[in-house]
Protein backbone atom coordinates (compact mmCIF):
# COMPACT_ATOMS: atom_id res chain seq x y z
CA UNK A 1 0.00 0.00 0.00
CA UNK A 2 1.35 3.46 -0.90
CA UNK A 3 2.19 5.81 1.94
CA UNK A 4 -0.06 8.91 1.79
CA UNK A 5 1.75 12.22 1.71
CA UNK A 6 1.73 13.86 5.14
CA UNK A 7 0.98 17.59 5.35
CA UNK A 8 1.11 20.07 8.23
CA UNK A 9 -1.37 22.97 8.27
CA UNK A 10 -0.15 26.15 10.00
CA UNK A 11 -3.06 28.56 10.33
CA UNK A 12 -4.25 30.65 13.30
CA UNK A 13 -7.88 30.82 12.11
CA UNK A 14 -9.19 27.43 13.20
CA UNK A 15 -12.23 27.56 10.88
CA UNK A 16 -10.00 28.12 7.85
CA UNK A 17 -7.55 25.49 9.12
CA UNK A 18 -10.30 22.91 9.56
CA UNK A 19 -11.59 23.62 6.04
CA UNK A 20 -8.10 23.19 4.54
CA UNK A 21 -7.61 19.95 6.49
CA UNK A 22 -10.95 18.64 5.21
CA UNK A 23 -9.99 19.45 1.61
CA UNK A 24 -6.64 17.70 2.07
CA UNK A 25 -8.31 14.58 3.47
CA UNK A 26 -10.74 14.47 0.54
CA UNK A 27 -7.78 14.70 -1.84
CA UNK A 28 -6.24 11.62 -0.22
CA UNK A 29 -3.53 13.29 1.86
CA UNK A 30 -2.80 12.74 5.53
CA UNK A 31 -2.93 15.79 7.83
CA UNK A 32 -0.15 15.36 10.40
CA UNK A 33 -1.39 18.30 12.46
CA UNK A 34 -2.99 21.74 12.62
CA UNK A 35 -1.07 24.38 14.58
CA UNK A 36 -1.72 28.12 14.99
CA UNK A 37 1.77 29.45 15.80
CA UNK A 38 5.14 29.45 14.10
CA UNK A 39 6.93 28.09 17.17
CA UNK A 40 4.55 25.12 17.26
CA UNK A 41 5.09 24.52 13.53
CA UNK A 42 8.86 24.26 14.05
CA UNK A 43 8.37 21.86 16.95
CA UNK A 44 5.91 19.77 14.93
CA UNK A 45 8.33 19.60 11.99
CA UNK A 46 11.10 18.45 14.33
CA UNK A 47 8.94 15.67 15.78
CA UNK A 48 6.82 14.53 12.83
CA UNK A 49 8.76 15.47 9.66
CA UNK A 50 5.79 16.22 7.40
CA UNK A 51 6.32 15.87 3.66
CA UNK A 52 4.97 19.35 2.99
CA UNK A 53 3.81 22.37 5.02
CA UNK A 54 0.90 24.70 4.20
CA UNK A 55 1.94 27.87 6.01
CA UNK A 56 -0.15 31.00 6.56
CA UNK A 57 2.00 34.12 6.29
CA UNK A 58 0.02 36.29 8.74
CA UNK A 59 0.51 34.31 11.94
CA UNK A 60 0.16 35.87 15.35
CA UNK A 61 2.95 35.59 17.89
CA UNK A 62 6.70 36.15 17.84
CA UNK A 63 7.15 34.50 14.42
CA UNK A 64 5.03 35.26 11.39
CA UNK A 65 4.75 32.75 8.57
CA UNK A 66 7.80 33.97 6.67
CA UNK A 67 9.97 33.91 9.81
CA UNK A 68 8.69 30.38 10.43
CA UNK A 69 9.37 29.35 6.84
CA UNK A 70 12.92 30.68 7.09
CA UNK A 71 13.55 28.79 10.36
CA UNK A 72 12.23 25.54 8.87
CA UNK A 73 14.22 26.03 5.66
CA UNK A 74 17.42 26.43 7.66
CA UNK A 75 16.88 23.08 9.42
CA UNK A 76 15.16 20.74 6.95
CA UNK A 77 14.38 20.29 3.26
CA UNK A 78 10.63 20.33 3.86
CA UNK A 79 8.73 22.03 1.02
CA UNK A 80 6.56 24.98 1.99
CA UNK A 81 3.47 26.38 0.30
CA UNK A 82 2.55 29.82 1.60
CA UNK A 83 -1.08 30.73 2.13
CA UNK A 84 -2.04 34.38 2.51
CA UNK A 85 -4.72 37.01 2.16
CA UNK A 86 -1.99 39.61 1.70
CA UNK A 87 -0.81 39.74 -1.90
CA UNK A 88 1.28 42.95 -1.82
CA UNK A 89 4.62 42.96 -3.62
CA UNK A 90 6.73 43.56 -0.49
CA UNK A 91 5.32 40.45 1.25
CA UNK A 92 5.81 38.37 -1.88
CA UNK A 93 9.42 39.56 -2.26
CA UNK A 94 10.15 38.70 1.38
CA UNK A 95 8.51 35.28 1.06
CA UNK A 96 10.54 34.46 -2.09
CA UNK A 97 13.78 34.55 -0.08
CA UNK A 98 12.67 31.43 1.85
CA UNK A 99 12.32 29.38 -1.38
CA UNK A 100 8.62 28.39 -1.17
CA UNK A 101 7.23 25.83 -3.60
CA UNK A 102 4.00 27.75 -4.18
CA UNK A 103 2.08 30.82 -3.06
CA UNK A 104 -1.71 30.53 -2.63
CA UNK A 105 -4.11 33.41 -2.04
CA UNK A 106 -7.11 33.08 0.26
CA UNK A 107 -9.78 31.94 -0.07
CA UNK A 108 -8.27 28.69 -1.31
CA UNK A 109 -10.11 26.68 -3.92
CA UNK A 110 -9.76 22.90 -3.82
CA UNK A 111 -8.48 22.68 -7.40
CA UNK A 112 -5.78 25.31 -6.74
CA UNK A 113 -4.73 23.53 -3.57
CA UNK A 114 -4.49 20.18 -5.35
CA UNK A 115 -2.46 21.59 -8.25
CA UNK A 116 -0.07 23.44 -5.94
CA UNK A 117 0.59 20.26 -3.94
CA UNK A 118 1.05 18.14 -7.07
CA UNK A 119 3.50 20.66 -8.54
CA UNK A 120 5.43 20.78 -5.26
CA UNK A 121 5.67 17.00 -5.05
CA UNK A 122 6.65 16.83 -8.72
CA UNK A 123 9.56 19.17 -7.98
CA UNK A 124 10.58 16.87 -5.13
CA UNK A 125 11.06 14.04 -7.61
CA UNK A 126 13.27 16.24 -9.78
CA UNK A 127 15.56 17.91 -7.23
CA UNK A 128 19.03 17.07 -5.94
CA UNK A 129 19.45 15.04 -2.75
CA UNK A 130 21.68 17.46 -0.86
CA UNK A 131 20.61 20.87 -2.08
CA UNK A 132 19.39 23.28 0.55
CA UNK A 133 17.96 25.49 -2.20
CA UNK A 134 15.59 24.12 -4.81
CA UNK A 135 17.18 23.50 -8.19
CA UNK A 136 15.21 21.89 -11.02
CA UNK A 137 16.09 18.87 -13.13
CA UNK A 138 17.75 16.60 -10.54
CA UNK A 139 16.41 13.93 -8.16
CA UNK A 140 15.73 14.84 -4.54
CA UNK A 141 16.07 12.61 -1.51
CA UNK A 142 14.83 13.48 1.94
CA UNK A 143 16.66 11.91 4.86
CA UNK A 144 14.36 8.91 5.28
CA UNK A 145 12.25 8.73 2.12
CA UNK A 146 12.14 9.24 -1.63
CA UNK A 147 9.35 10.40 -3.91
CA UNK A 148 8.74 8.58 -7.18
CA UNK A 149 6.31 8.80 -10.08
CA UNK A 150 4.11 5.71 -10.09
CA UNK A 151 0.95 5.23 -12.18
CA UNK A 152 0.48 8.95 -12.85
CA UNK A 153 0.89 9.80 -9.18
CA UNK A 154 3.79 10.85 -7.00
CA UNK A 155 4.14 8.51 -4.06
CA UNK A 156 6.34 8.38 -0.99
CA UNK A 157 8.56 5.39 -0.28
CA UNK A 158 10.48 5.07 2.96
CA UNK A 159 14.11 4.19 2.31
CA UNK A 160 14.09 1.59 5.09
CA UNK A 161 11.35 -0.32 3.22
CA UNK A 162 13.35 -0.69 -0.01
CA UNK A 163 14.79 -4.17 -0.55
CA UNK A 164 16.59 -3.73 -3.86
CA UNK A 165 16.47 -2.05 -7.26
CA UNK A 166 16.76 -4.02 -10.49
CA UNK A 167 17.80 -2.53 -13.84
CA UNK A 168 15.61 -3.09 -16.89
CA UNK A 169 17.33 -1.24 -19.75
CA UNK A 170 16.28 2.42 -19.31
CA UNK A 171 13.85 1.52 -16.51
CA UNK A 172 14.17 0.19 -12.97
CA UNK A 173 12.08 -2.09 -10.82
CA UNK A 174 12.15 -0.94 -7.21
CA UNK A 175 11.10 -3.61 -4.72
CA UNK A 176 9.90 -2.79 -1.21
CA UNK A 177 8.81 -5.16 1.53
CA UNK A 178 5.33 -5.36 0.03
CA UNK A 179 5.29 -3.75 -3.43
CA UNK A 180 7.04 -3.33 -6.79
CA UNK A 181 7.41 0.01 -8.59
CA UNK A 182 8.39 0.49 -12.23
CA UNK A 183 10.44 3.68 -12.52
CA UNK A 184 11.35 5.51 -15.70
CA UNK A 185 14.98 6.00 -14.70
CA UNK A 186 18.26 4.09 -14.91
CA UNK A 187 19.99 2.11 -12.18
CA UNK A 188 22.87 4.61 -12.24
CA UNK A 189 20.48 7.45 -11.42
CA UNK A 190 19.01 5.42 -8.57
CA UNK A 191 22.49 4.62 -7.29
CA UNK A 192 23.27 8.34 -7.20
CA UNK A 193 19.92 9.14 -5.62
CA UNK A 194 19.88 6.64 -2.75
CA UNK A 195 22.12 7.11 0.32
CA UNK A 196 25.47 5.34 -0.09
CA UNK A 197 25.51 4.49 3.62
CA UNK A 198 22.75 1.91 2.98
CA UNK A 199 22.85 0.98 -0.70
CA UNK A 200 25.48 -0.92 -2.66
CA UNK A 201 25.75 -2.18 -6.25
CA UNK A 202 26.20 -5.97 -6.07
CA UNK A 203 25.72 -6.75 -9.76
CA UNK A 204 25.57 -4.69 -12.95
CA UNK A 205 21.79 -4.98 -12.74
CA UNK A 206 21.17 -4.86 -8.98
CA UNK A 207 21.44 -2.32 -6.16
CA UNK A 208 20.62 -3.59 -2.66
CA UNK A 209 19.71 -2.14 0.72
CA UNK A 210 22.40 -3.55 3.01
CA UNK A 211 20.08 -3.44 6.02
CA UNK A 212 17.74 -5.89 4.27
CA UNK A 213 20.30 -8.56 3.27
CA UNK A 214 19.46 -11.95 4.83
CA UNK A 215 22.26 -14.11 3.41
CA UNK A 216 25.32 -13.94 1.17
CA UNK A 217 26.34 -16.92 -0.96
CA UNK A 218 29.18 -17.37 -3.43
CA UNK A 219 27.16 -15.97 -6.29
CA UNK A 220 23.87 -14.85 -4.81
CA UNK A 221 22.22 -12.73 -2.10
CA UNK A 222 19.08 -13.60 -0.15
CA UNK A 223 16.94 -10.55 0.49
CA UNK A 224 13.28 -10.30 1.43
CA UNK A 225 12.68 -13.96 0.61
CA UNK A 226 14.11 -13.55 -2.90
CA UNK A 227 17.43 -14.56 -4.43
CA UNK A 228 19.36 -12.13 -6.60
CA UNK A 229 22.74 -12.55 -8.34
CA UNK A 230 25.98 -11.37 -6.74
CA UNK A 231 28.89 -10.44 -8.97
CA UNK A 232 32.19 -12.12 -8.06
CA UNK A 233 33.99 -8.80 -8.55
CA UNK A 234 31.62 -6.98 -6.17
CA UNK A 235 31.37 -9.69 -3.49
CA UNK A 236 34.42 -8.47 -1.57
CA UNK A 237 33.05 -4.93 -1.44
CA UNK A 238 29.81 -6.30 -0.01
CA UNK A 239 31.58 -8.36 2.67
CA UNK A 240 33.50 -5.27 3.75
CA UNK A 241 30.22 -3.46 4.35
CA UNK A 242 28.54 -6.09 6.52
CA UNK A 243 29.65 -7.54 9.84
CA UNK A 244 30.72 -11.17 9.68
CA UNK A 245 31.83 -13.49 12.48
Amino acid sequence: MDNPLKLLVVEDDMIIAANIALQLTKLGYEVSGIVPRGEEAIQHAETNRPDLILLDISLKGALDGIDTGHAIHQRWNIPIIYVTANTDEATFARAKKTYPYAYLSKPIRAIELQRAIELAMSRLVDEPPTSAHPAPDAPFVLSDRIFVRHREKIVKIFIADILYVEADRNYCHLYTTDKEYLLTTTLKVMEDKLPVAYFLRVHRSYLVNLTQVDEVGEGHIGIGGKTIPLSHLLREALLKRIQTI
